[in-house]
């Protein structure tokens, strides 16, 4: 966002992501703090607060072809929860890739996307990458494959970038313009990185991953960051599962190292470049930036002897093990960034905080996920569909 005088907003408005939910009259209004400047802000909540003690919803098994099928093999990709013996195999071309292109713009696109298998096997990766690292510290031990090196010295690559592109001096608060800098650096520098990853026969591939690569650390107009892109950079991620790259052996590390490093850079971006929340709800939203973290730290906490949801409220929890579980470290984010009680900036993940078990808090954002971002047009409609991830 340009510098100008009308530039501090309490509630922000995006097509880039979420809907809002505008106060009314006649709905009860609930006074939190705005992220901003400290003062006082009020916004209706939502229509439905979702509901963390149903069952989760019922997932298929996702066995997805790889890309391009061999006419010779009966085996497949297998995108759900296997074996770590059970080895993903990388088959050859050819296979013609496509540059990807947006297909959905209304609510029956959406119903399409989601009854398709391009639609139920993204879900079903999400809920394996969670699956991957349920009960397991960020620091415990995981498999460490060529591809995931590569992917962890990429997104390295991009953190010296912005090391070596700090913001410029500008009174506007939000949206430093050296962030456009460092997004075109990083979008130049795209195909020459994803190449890295590749084997040559998959080198025509970059015309399909590079765009859903460029999309995943906000966009540069709107100098902006949300769910949105968080996804597309899942997305990429479930392209190169598709295509062999990365294996179920992976995907333990793949979440706790890759996502974990994705979420450093992300949130240095956020710091040092005042990145707009893309379609924030408010205080109604779970978080301004992300989502995919709180899932996958669910999952981590799961049976864990003494930290329940409620451990959150502790600040020596919070303090001591956020380096381990990425639940706290995105509690500690929000305690940071905001300011004021946090029932009032994050009434969301306080009454998280409430559910008796990490399970159903797990199952419960699947579900929330799947609603409030999959399933949510102004979300999806830059979401992309090429050759990988099929329009259906």
């Amino acid at each position: 966002m340009e510098d100008s005088g009308n530039l501090h907003h309490h509630h922000h408005t995006d097509d880039g992501d979420h809907n809002h939910h505008p106060p009314s009259s006649s709905s009860p209004l609930a006074t939190g703090t705005c992220c901003k400047c400290g003062g006082p802000t009020t916004f209706a909540p939502p229509p439905q607060t979702p509901t963390f003690t149903s069952p989760p919803p019922t997932y298929r098994p996702i066995r997805a072809p790889a890309i391009p099928p061999d006419p010779n093999s009966t085996r497949a990709i297998i995108l759900s929860p296997v074996p770590q013996s059970q080895k993903v195999p990388i088959l050859p071309p050819p296979h013609h890739f496509q540059l990807p292109t947006k297909r959905i713009h209304s609510p029956d696109d959406i119903s399409r996307f989601h009854s398709s298998d391009s639609g139920k096997n993204f879900l079903g990766f999400v809920v394996a990458l969670s699956e991957s690292i349920r009960a397991k510290k960020i620091s415990d031990p995981c498999h460490i494959s060529p591809a995931t090196t590569s992917l962890l010295s990429i997104l390295q690559t991009l953190t010296l970038i912005a090391d070596q592109t700090p913001p410029v001096p500008q009174s506007a608060r939000y949206g430093n313009v050296a962030y456009r800098t460092w997004h075109e650096k990083m979008s130049n520098s795209a195909e020459s990185l994803i190449l890295t990853l590749l084997p040559e026969n998959l080198h025509p591939a970059t015309v399909e991953l590079v765009p859903y690569f460029t999309d995943s650390f906000g966009n540069s107009s709107r100098i902006d960051y949300g769910t949105g892109h968080e996804t597309n950079f899942a997305a990429w991620l479930y392209c190169l599962a598709r295509l062999g790259v990365i294996g179920v052996e992976d995907y333990p590390a793949v979440v706790a190292r890759v996502f974990v490093k994705y979420l450093d850079l992300m949130r240095k971006l956020q710091l040092q470049y005042c990145l707009e929340p893309a379609g924030s709800h408010g205080v109604w939203g779970l978080d301004d930036y992300h989502f995919l973290p709180f899932i996958f730290g669910s999952s981590q906490l799961i049976d864990h002897k003494y930290m329940k949801p409620k451990s959150i409220h502790n600040e020596d929890i919070l303090e001591n093990f956020s380096n381990e579980y990425m639940y706290l470290a995105g509690i500690a984010f929000v305690k940071k960034v905001k300011k004021g009680v946090f029932a009032e900036h994050s009434p969301m993940l306080d009454d998280i905080s409430g559910v008796p078990n990490w399970n159903k808090v797990n199952s419960g954002l699947l579900k929330m996920y799947k609603a409030e971002v999959l399933e949510k047009v102004p979300i999806m409609q830059h979401f992309l569909f090429g050759s990988i991830i099929k329009w259906e």
